[in-house]
C-alpha cells in the first residue's frame, strides 16, 4: 500500500510517500526556519502563508522522487491537528482536493500518532512498549498496547519539552529553533547550577512540569544582567539541559517501572537530543531493556511519519475521513 502523505502543522510543509507504514520511497521538507528566526519563534500568520506558497511543490517533487504517479498512490493522508490551526488547514484543504481530484480515499492523521509512528519507519519495532513523547508542543508518556489502542499514562501540566528549550534558547540570546542551540552551547559548559525537577512518588502517575524551570532559568539571567554580572551561558545551558533531561527521564523510568515495559520507544524534535538518548541508553544498557529511536531525519516534523501512521490507521478497519474533514488546534491522541 502507498500513501501519499502531507503535514503542515507549524512551519514545515512536507509531503512524502510511505509504503506499507515502513518503507519511506520519498520524504520532501520545506522549512521556513530562516524566516522565522528572525523573529524568535514561529509566526502563525507568516507560517500559514509560506505554506501556500510551497505546498503544490513539495507534493509534485514527494511525487516524483518516489516515482509514483496518481495511479500508483493507494490513499492520501494529512495531519488534521494538533498543531497552528491556519498553517494546518493549508495541508488539510490541498489534501481534500488532492483526494478528491484523484478518487482516493482520504485518511485524517493525529500529529502525535505520527510521531509515534516515525519509530515504526525503517524499524521492526511492534507494540506493545512504552512511548516517551517530547517535542515543541506535546510532552506525554504513551502505554502502546497495539498500532491504534494507545492510553495516555502522564503528561506536562504547562509547557512542553521542547517549548522550554526554545524559551530559554531565546533568553540566552540563542537563535531559533532552541534545542540543537542548547545542546551545542551545553558542551562549552558544566551543569553547576540546580534546578527545579517534580519529585515522583510511588504509585503516582508520571507528570512532567516545564515552566518552573523556564521560569527559573529567566530569572537567573535577569537578576545577573541587574547586577551588571557576565552572564556564563554555556554554564546555563548545560545546567537546563541536564535538568531538562533528567526529568523526562525519571518519568520514563517511573513509567516504565509501573508498567513492566521492557520496550522504550523515544519520539517528537526533543528525541534527537543527545544528552537525553545517552541516559536512556545507560539505563536501557543497566536493565536489559530496548530502547528506541526514530531516525534523526524523522524526529522532527515531516510527512514520512504520517504516512506511516496512516497505514497501521487503515490496516485497523478505519474509515476515511471524507470531504468534509476540518483541521483541529488541539486533539487528543
Amino acid at each position: 500500500m502507498k500513501i501519499l502523505a502531507i503535514e503542515s502543522s507549524c512551519d514545515e510543509t512536507a509531503a512524502a510517500v510511505v509504503e506499507d507504514g515502513r518503507r519511506v520511497l520519498s520524504n520532501v521538507v520545506a522549512s521556513q526556519i530562516e524566516i522565522h528566526r528572525r523573529f524568535g519563534g514561529v509566526v502563525p500568520e507568516i507560517a500559514s502563508r509560506n505554506h501556500t506558497l510551497a505546498i503544490d511543490n513539495v507534493v509534485a517533487q514527494a511525487l516524483e522522487e518516489s516515482g509514483c504517479g496518481k495511479a500508483e498512490i493507494d490513499a492520501v493522508a494529512v495531519t488534521y491537528g494538533a498543531g497552528l490551526l491556519g498553517a494546518l488547514l493549508v495541508g488539510v484543504n490541498y489534501a481534500k482536493a488532492l483526494a478528491y481530484a484523484w478518487k482516493k480515499p482520504l485518511y485524517a492523521v493525529s500529529h502525535v500518532r505520527g510521531h509515534l509512528a516515525a519509530n515504526y519507519i525503517d524499524s521492526d519495532l511492534e507494540p506493545p512498549y512504552l512511548c516517551l513523547l517530547a517535542s515543541g508542543g506535546h510532552t506525554a508518556l504513551l502505554q502502546v498496547r497495539d498500532y491504534e489502542d494507545v492510553v495516555p499514562l502522564g503528561k506536562s501540566g504547562d509547557d512542553a519539552a521542547g517549548e522550554a528549550f526554545d524559551k530559554v534558547a531565546r533568553v540566552l540570546g540563542l537563535p531559533y529553533p532552541g534545542g540543537p542551540e542548547i545542546q551545542k552551547l551545553a558542551k562549552e559548559g558544566k551543569a553547576v547550577y540546580k534546578m527545579p525537577i517534580p519529585v515522583f512518588k510511588s504509585g503516582e502517575t508520571a507528570r512532567f512540569s516545564y515552566s518552573g524551570l523556564k521560569t527559573f532559568v529567566i530569572n537567573l539571567v535577569h537578576g545577573m544582567e541587574q547586577r551588571g554580572e557576565t552572564i556564563p551561558r554555556a554554564d546555563i545551558a548545560a545546567s537546563f539541559q541536564e535538568c531538562a533531561v533528567e526529568q523526562l527521564f525519571l518519568g520514563t523510568r517511573h513509567a516504565a517501572e509501573s508498567t513492566g515495559a521492557r520496550t522504550v520507544a523515544i519520539a517528537g524534535g526533543v528525541s534527537a537530543n543527545e544528552r537525553l538518548r545517552a541516559r536512556l541508553d545507560e539505563w536501557g544498557e543497566s536493565t536489559g531493556r530496548r530502547i528506541c529511536y526514530p531516525k534523526l531525519r524523522y524526529c522532527t516534523d515531516n510527512a514520512a511519519m504520517i504516512g506511516a501512521a496512516a497505514y497501521f490507521l487503515i490496516r485497523s478497519g478505519a474509515e476515511s475521513a471524507g470531504f468534509g474533514l476540518d483541521a483541529k488546534a488541539t486533539v487528543a491522541l
